[in-house]
């Protein structure tokens, strides 16, 4: 009788203890961009937020700087379940869905407010091409303005003529091309490394990541073009996302929201103070002369003509809706 009684209680622990390790769910957040970058800040903030929603019933661990997946390989591993999240630049999937590219259009929505215009009339389509692709948008926060970093000053685009250019998505290579310069892809995380060996002189990008790939310590101009504000984007996938409870999926979507307020004005902060730490670092912060402008503006134009083609119907209507 003792030992059966015994063999129960053995039984009922066991039982007790796969019911606790199935009730905690692990997920994993795969991100480009260094720990201190305000979009992973920004994640991890969001994943303590779930933690502590859900008592710490879904876990989720954000692997920064391109530590589990590279950049391009991240929306393709949510998609399979390799990685639960992902945190995604959506002008770098252009090619695949043109619509991806509507937020990297050169002085299309060149401001904070515009930008949020622009996600807005963007948003309907990208949740309806993310759910055909099995996954479900949680939240998305603008990067800073992008602006010209050279080695030299800049006064038109001629003087870019021939220059190792560093592209990061299908309209940074496109501009690469029509002002003559040569495009070099190049992913963040190894940003730094292509400046120091010479692999790359020049770029459109952020403040922001001035600072994350110290960018002072190579280049010595920084052009405030301001010529649009990409988005990251954090994704899930649907199976993953179904496979929890109620109350959890409510908990996930919740903080996705205060992320996602709190991104935004996140980066409109680190806009101001990474220009500043350029500054402080040596670096000339200037606006773009009369003349670059007005030639930058000419390459977005032909750009936009040329995505407009490409999209159809669904880059009509987000330009429309933006134009409203």
């Amino acid at each position: 009788m003792q030992r059966r009684t015994l063999h129960l209680s053995m039984l009922a622990g066991l039982f007790a203890f796969s019911g606790w390790a199935s009730a905690q769910t692990k997920w994993d957040l795969p991100a480009a961009y260094p720990a201190t970058n305000f979009h992973t800040v920004n994640m991890t903030q969001f994943a303590a937020d779930v933690d502590k929603a859900t008592a710490g019933k879904l876990k989720i661990t954000v692997h920064a700087n391109a530590s589990l997946f590279k950049a391009p390989e991240i929306k393709r591993a949510v998609q399979g379940g390799q990685a639960q999240l992902g945190e995604i630049l959506l002008v770098n999937f252009q090619n695949e869905w043109q619509p991806f590219g509507a937020d990297g259009l050169p002085f299309l929505a060149d401001s904070y407010d515009e930008s949020m215009k622009l996600y807005k009339a963007q948003k309907p389509l990208l949740e309806k091409k993310l759910a055909e692709q099995g996954m479900l948008l949680l939240y998305s926060v603008a990067w800073p303005p992008q602006g010209i970093y050279s080695k030299k000053p800049l006064n038109s685009v001629a003087d870019l003529k021939g220059i190792k250019w560093r592209a990061y998505s299908p309209t940074t290579a496109r501009i690469a091309e029509l002002i003559g310069a040569q495009p070099v892809t190049v992913q963040a995380a190894e940003f730094s490394q292509a400046l120091a060996t010479g692999v790359v002189e020049s770029t459109m990008t952020s403040g922001a990541t001035g600072v994350d790939s110290k960018l002072f310590e190579h280049l010595k101009f920084y052009y405030d073009v301001q010529a649009w504000l990409p988005k990251n984007a954090v994704i899930a996938n649907k199976k993953a996302f179904d496979g929890l409870d109620k109350p959890t999926q409510e908990a996930v979507l919740k903080a996705a929201a205060e992320a996602e307020r709190r991104g935004w004005n996140e980066s409109r902060k680190v806009n101001t103070s990474t220009l500043e730490i350029l500054k402080a670092n040596g670096m000339t912060v200037a606006p773009p002369s009369a003349q670059l402008k007005a030639d930058m503006k000419k390459v977005g134009d032909t750009i936009m003509k040329e995505w407009l083609e490409k999209s159809g119907a669904e880059g009509k209507s987000i330009v429309d809706a933006f134009n409203r």
